[in-house]
């Protein structure tokens, strides 16, 4: 062999070396995060996402997702219209089987991860008793209510149910102001734009306001569900998210959220 053959191979085998997997050069693929997952999620969702996010990010190889919240409906149309999201959870597993119908979503990863409760919601500070009970809102006191829009919102949807089931629909409709989603009809209530507000328990479970839950059998069950987006870059990624939300840590955080799959009870979702 040449001077010049035996340097060419020497050069190739450090290239070569410092190539490998393992070896101080570069981290090995399974040790690298991979981009952010984009979760387009209902709005009831935003603060038990915000752990759940967190939580995903710290095992190897992920990172912390990045969630879009708003309603349902408006969500499932962006995606429908080729939104670049990887994972859609929704407030009402209706969004699900309808995408999935239209090949939007892969059908085989839907899971729903819990259903939603209504409660009444109203501030501390509001210098009047709150309202114990949904024929209070026929006093006085409460005269703005606020609902999610319930064109497009399941939340907006199961409280006007609700309020239709007790006789109230029509004596209170002139006092409703419409939130885009669940989240803004609380902040409408926090602010003082309305004095009452039906919204998800678990925004409320988080609040420091007064509320109570209402009956579920005054509404439409609001069974969750969650799908990976079939046009995902990422879908063993989205996949790996959906298994975290309903694995043993996910749902330890889903039902301090109170968000309990089939067969929890209320008192294995305290916190």
């Amino acid at each position: 062999m040449t001077r010049r053959s035996l340097l060419t191979a020497l050069t190739a085998l450090l290239v070569s070396a410092c190539d490998t997997p393992g070896t101080s050069g570069e981290k090995s693929a399974s040790e690298t995060p991979s981009a952010p997952l984009k979760i387009a999620a209902a709005a009831d969702l935003s603060k038990a996402f915000e752990e759940i996010g967190l939580a995903f990010s710290k095992l190897p190889g992920h990172a912390k997702p990045t969630f879009s919240f708003g309603s349902s409906g408006l969500l499932a149309k962006q995606i429908q219209e080729g939104a670049p999201f990887d994972v859609l959870a929704a407030a009402n597993v209706s969004y699900i089987d309808d995408l999935a119908a239209k090949s939007a979503v892969l059908a085989e990863t839907k899971a729903v991860y819990g259903r939603g409760r209504i409660v009444l919601w109203s501030r501390k500070d509001a210098g009047h008793p709150p309202p114990k009970e949904l024929a209070d809102l026929r006093d006085a006191r409460f005269a703005k209510i606020a609902i999610a829009n319930p064109e497009h919102a399941p939340y907006g949807k199961a409280a006007k149910e609700a309020l239709i089931k007790v006789g109230l629909w029509e004596s209170v409709t002139s006092k409703l102001v419409y939130g885009e989603n669940v989240q803004q009809t609380m902040q409408y209530a926090e602010t003082g734009n309305a004095d009452a507000a039906i919204i998800a328990l678990s925004l409320a479970i988080v609040s420091t306001g007064d509320y109570v839950v209402l009956d579920e059998a005054l509404h439409t069950p609001l069974d969750q569900a969650m799908a990976v987006v079939t046009s995902s870059k990422q879908t063993a990624e989205a996949k790996a998210f959906v298994g975290f939300v309903n694995g043993s840590e996910g749902r330890a955080i889903m039902r301090r959220f109170g968000f309990l799959l089939p067969g929890e009870t209320a008192t294995a979702a305290a916190p």
